[in-house]
């Protein structure tokens, strides 16, 4: 299985949110190879949601992109700027996505 770079990743996922009007940017960028991607969402009411890589043990061959697990469904902000904070201390580079949208379909793999 190949993996896209991560800086690839991001800017395609970056461009295509802001093609469906969307506001997205690169909050934080990471290692350009092969840095571990977070992505923030501002649903816009107050509450954001965060989805982390998801463990290698629960991701399939089948697919060659990027797969998540959510961490925080909309939670207080403080809490998932805290854990983003804690991970970019263990692993400094990380990407961290930020995306405003009222929905909750992000457009990404997110295992159960």
């Amino acid at each position: 299985m190949s993996l896209l770079r991560s800086d690839i990743w991001c800017g395609v996922f970056v461009r295509r949110h802001n093609d469906l009007g969307n506001m997205c940017v690169v909050a934080r960028r990471g290692d350009p190879i092969a840095g571990q991607v977070f992505i923030e969402v501002d649903h816009l009411d107050g509450t954001l949601s965060l989805f982390t890589p998801a463990p290698m043990v629960s991701r399939t061959d089948e697919g060659a992109g990027l797969v998540f697990q959510q961490r925080f469904n909309r939670a207080e902000p403080s809490k998932v700027r805290e854990r983003i904070a804690r991970e970019i201390e263990f692993d400094p580079d990380l990407w961290v996505l930020s995306i405003d949208m009222r929905g909750d379909d992000v457009g990404i793999d997110v295992i159960k």
